[in-house]
């Protein structure tokens, strides 16, 4: 911890007095109500740090390969918020913003925030809403493992975190990464729930958006879902999204292209996209393409997409959505009735048409050797 922590003045906590402190039963604050006692009462407006992307009031997940740019990327958001400038050309929330880096030290940080100040023409003297911290090289994480039950438990820093939002008020929270923040096995997926139930709680109870970072595993990265770890990362968020470089069958026509997905969205629609180039230190969005152009491409890849899974099934073929040499979108990009769709337009269309029930998934083969693939609804 730093020279003036928070809690020199406070008696010392063990960790499971920091435990019970945070999430002892006590101090829920839910109660049962019936749903007849919601009449006549205003509807709540869902609040977002940027509208139908990233919500607040709790845990977004933005994952991306090693030296993608998503660390820049979500500086450049916690500066946009900061300064009360679009990201991406999106409308965003206007507040204090807190970017956590376990990752790069201070020296680093400088340089970054050098970039996106001289592309939004501002000054590091602008910033005055952000504050940064570096952990780099220090013990960086959030909860520790109770031995005994291997249930999580606050660490002195979680607490110190919860402080300092305590005390700063911020609108967005990010988290740099979760491989350095969280302490037990990513495969776990008990583990995985109480973590980011950690990270929720210091949401609601802050009112901020907590943007955590992380890292794919090999097959998330293979598939180009960007999972990692258990489902329950995945189940446990309500957003996710997933920076990651343009390549065709593994090559890399523009090595400063990316494209942000939209992977999950609990309160908005899944599938879009947003197409990004690295320009002299930072990501900008390209032109989008809109109206009627955008809706005819989407209804393209649709068509296709549909067109090709009827053929496939007249003739006993399947294929998936996971990955692997049956992946749909793959495959359906390589036949000469593909129409020109890219492998990223069938892949935007197989994830919109799964949300509309148009297809679905299968399971077949025991519970050893099953395998999973696309059927028509």
């Amino acid at each position: 911890m730093n020279a003036h922590d928070p809690f020199d003045s406070l008696p010392p906590l063990t960790p499971d007095d920091a435990y019970q402190e945070e999430f002892s039963a006590p101090q829920r604050s839910s109660v049962f109500f019936a749903a007849s006692d919601l009449e006549g009462q205003p509807i709540p407006a869902r609040q977002w740090l940027v509208d139908g992307l990233i919500p607040s009031g709790t845990v977004t997940l933005l994952g991306g390969d090693g030296g993608t740019g998503k660390s820049l990327l979500a500086l450049q958001l916690a500066a946009s918020t900061a300064l009360a400038r679009a990201w991406l050309g999106l409308p965003t929330a206007s507040g204090r913003a807190m970017y956590i880096s376990a990752e790069d030290d201070r020296d680093e940080l400088h340089r970054r925030i050098a970039d996106i100040c001289r592309a939004e023409g501002a000054t590091p003297a602008d910033l005055d809403r952000l504050t940064l911290r570096s952990l780099a090289g220090e013990d960086a994480l959030l909860a520790t493992q109770n031995g005994r039950a291997g249930a999580l438990q606050a660490s002195a820093l979680y607490r110190e975190l919860d402080a300092k939002l305590r005390e700063d008020a911020p609108a967005l929270v990010v988290l740099d990464t979760l491989a350095d923040l969280f302490p037990g096995n990513e495969n776990d997926r008990t583990q995985a729930r109480q973590f980011i139930g950690m990270l929720r709680g210091l949401a609601i109870k802050h009112e901020c958006a907590v943007v955590m970072l992380a890292h794919p595993s090999l097959s998330g990265l293979n598939s180009g879902s960007g999972t990692s770890g258990s489902t329950g990362w995945n189940n446990s968020v309500r957003s996710r999204l997933y920076l990651e470089r343009v390549k065709d069958e593994g090559y890399e026509a523009d090595p400063d292209a990316r494209i942000l997905r939209t992977m999950k969205a609990n309160y908005g629609r899944t599938g879009g996209e947003i197409s990004l180039k690295w320009r002299e230190g930072v990501f900008v969005a390209d032109a989008p393409v809109t109206g009627l152009d955008r809706m005819a491409a989407t209804a393209k890849a649709e068509r296709v997409f549909l067109k090709l899974m009827r053929t496939f099934t007249d003739e006993g073929r399947t294929v998936n959505h996971a990955g692997g040499a049956t992946y749909a979108p793959t495959v359906f990009a390589k036949h000469p009735d593909a129409e020109k769709c890219t492998k990223q337009a069938l892949r935007g269309a197989m994830d919109k048409l799964l949300s509309d029930g148009k297809i679905g998934i299968e399971k077949q083969g025991s519970p050893s050797k099953q395998r999973q693939f696309l059927v028509l609804k």
